[in-house]
């Protein structure tokens, strides 16, 4: 009779674990705040790594749009 209380109670143990990992896993996903921290992060995370290539593609435009400037301002 005891090794079947023990089987039992050892399977309410896991499946009580098992509800508590869900739970967290649907808060975690309902807590808007916190979701938009991750997407900040990942954002944030991607501009840091893709340094080079995003400032030499704003180097480019702002190069463009300074000669076009400066081709306005002569033909005047």
């Amino acid at each position: 009779m005891t090794d079947q209380h023990d089987d039992i109670a050892d399977r309410v143990a896991t499946t009580r674990a098992q509800l508590f990992d869900t739970l967290d896993a649907i808060e975690d996903k309902l807590n808007l705040p916190k979701q938009l921290g991750i997407a900040a992060s990942k954002v944030k995370r991607g501009v840091v790594e893709k340094r080079p290539e995003y400032l030499a593609g704003v180097a480019a435009g702002v190069t463009v749009v300074g000669g076009i400037v400066v081709l306005v301002l002569r033909r005047r």
